[in-house]
């Protein structure tokens, strides 16, 4: 790890309170695109994280073939359903869609549970180049930019992205071996926001600003647990300001799995557990305010 990398240990970090007199548009417009046949768990951990983080209206746009179970698992997110091909996946049909959806959404996040296939790169590719708000991309959506990571340079918003160690060598980024000089150096490249999963966790920023997050534990390293972490950053995003809500989100993510892993144990604790963690780790910072 560099000299000039900064830890982040949640002194320092806060969470406003909120005013009395608001309402729920002040508090971010979210779009969750993912899911697909065989995969309605990951996109429903996105959306119900996004909630718990304290999002406003939080927006799930899933293929029409999952809409029904998406839509008995989310009370607060609102799912609604998308063309799919006879697989069960996001078609290029769905562009209109989502494009009428996205213009009132600051914040798009895309990739839990999506499938790989053309029209899915296709889908993220154009994501990219026209949503003008800010993204988040992880899982299936990481697949899609792996295949052409140029793609990443034709981002109209400010783009997030958040591989685990595997994510990131399909993507190109495992060059020196040095975790945080190589997600620094990726940021650098294509002008995104590296989130890289691990221990410690590395946010690398364009212009050079990185910093490790010192909390989470092995009690997290299970498939869902990326999922939370794409619905709260996605939340943060919608509330706060940019490199503040990429850093708090992280920060909020991984020290829940820590109350989780005290309370539950790292071997039986679960990424819904770390869900229902979230509020009172953001309680605790935002009675720092």
């Amino acid at each position: 790890m560099t000299d000039a990398m900064e830890h982040i240990t949640g002194e320092g970090l806060f969470l406003p309170r909120r005013r009395e007199q608001s309402h729920k548009g002040d508090y971010g417009k979210i779009l969750i695109v993912g899911g697909s046949v065989g995969y309605t768990g990951a996109p429903n951990l996105a959306s119900r994280a996004a909630v718990r983080a304290g999002a406003g209206l939080v927006y799930l746009g899933v293929p029409e073939y999952i809409w029904s179970v998406c839509a008995v698992k989310n009370d607060e997110a609102m799912p609604f359903p998308l063309p799919c091909d006879k697989a069960g996946q996001l078609s290029a049909a769905a562009l209109p869609a989502l494009r009428e959806r996205w213009q009132s959404c600051g914040v798009l996040a895309i990739g839990p549970g999506l499938g790989r296939s053309r029209e899915i790169l296709e889908l993220v590719r154009t994501a990219l180049e026209e949503f003008p708000g800010l993204l988040v991309l992880d899982a299936d959506a990481l697949w899609a930019v792996s295949r052409a990571p140029e793609m990443l340079l034709s981002a109209r918003g400010r783009a997030v992205i958040t591989p685990h160690a595997g994510e990131f060598r399909r993507l190109g980024g495992d060059g020196t071996g040095d975790r945080a000089a190589d997600a620094s150096g990726f940021s650098e490249k294509y002008g995104c926001v590296t989130v890289l999963k691990g221990h410690p966790t590395v946010v690398a920023f364009p212009g050079g600003r990185l910093c490790a997050v010192e909390a989470g534990n092995p009690g997290m390293a299970k498939g869902g647990s990326g999922d939370v972490l794409t619905g709260v950053l996605a939340a943060m995003l919608g509330q706060l300001g940019f490199e503040r809500a990429v850093l708090t989100g992280t920060w909020i993510h991984s020290a829940a799995g820590d109350a989780c892993a005290r309370e539950k144990g790292e071997y039986g604790m679960t990424p819904s557990d770390i869900i229902e963690m979230l509020p009172y780790v953001m309680k605790e910072i935002t009675e720092k305010a």
